[in-house]
């Protein structure tokens, strides 16, 4: 997949979180968990735009670690409104699969970029 199609892969995620968000009950449990799940769904692409920009093998580990780390939680809000009864498990199973699925690409970007670019070996305070 070429970095553009991520990035609006990532986008239509986000898009898709925002409508959720927006249809879910106006209950207090609800509001809160969903905006906890707007906040990370849509870092995901917003982090992922910042990885694209990075000026070193480093920076773009430490963002697209950033983008790692809003996707599961991501899963984890929408998990959690699964498991509350909120939102039934059939009505986002497909959301779920599709941060699933980017979380794993994103881990093993992160796992090749950490294979072709090991931390050098410094001297350490006394060496």
């Amino acid at each position: 997949m070429t970095e553009e199609e991520f990035l609006r892969r990532t986008k239509r995620v986000a898009l898709r979180v925002i409508r959720l968000v927006d249809a879910l009950p106006k209950a207090r449990t609800a509001g809160v968990i969903g905006a906890q799940l707007l906040r990370a769904g849509t870092s995901v692409g917003a982090n992922y735009r910042a990885a694209c920009r990075s000026v070193s093998t480093a920076d773009m580990i430490s963002k697209l670690g950033d983008v790692e780390e809003e996707t599961d939680e991501s899963v984890y809000w929408m998990e959690l409104l699964i498991e509350a009864g909120i939102v039934p498990e059939q009505r986002l199973k497909d959301l779920v699969g599709e941060m699933r699925e980017i979380l794993a690409m994103v881990v093993a970007s992160i796992k090749t970029l950490r294979s072709r670019n090991p931390k050098p070996k410094g001297r350490g305070r006394g060496s």
